[in-house]
């Protein structure tokens, strides 16, 4: 269930917004006027939402890369390649 607030709570009772964010992991949802205004969340809670937001971008970009062309990769040929690129960056980091 959402952690719904008015956003003169976030003055009043920072302390308990703040505990609240981080023990459940889930945003707290600010009202003005009975609208949703903003929302506040832990830091940790944010960096996660950016990580699955670029983990489903890049999957919907090889979704769509998939659907535009016939070719296919084995998992060795992936992880060969993946293998020489690690292995090349490393020589020149090393160099």
């Amino acid at each position: 269930m959402p952690h719904i607030r008015p956003v003169s709570d976030l003055r009043n009772n920072f302390a308990d917004i703040s505990r609240t964010v981080h023990e459940t992991a889930e945003p707290v949802f600010l009202t003005k006027n009975g609208y949703g205004d903003m929302v506040v969340m832990s830091i940790e809670a944010y960096e996660r939402k950016l990580f699955e937001s670029e983990i489903y971008f890049k999957l919907k970009e090889a979704e769509l890369e998939a659907k535009s062309t016939d070719v296919r990769y084995t998992h060795e040929e992936v992880f060969s390649d993946l293998r020489k690129n690690l292995a090349d960056k490393v020589g020149k980091d090393n160099a």
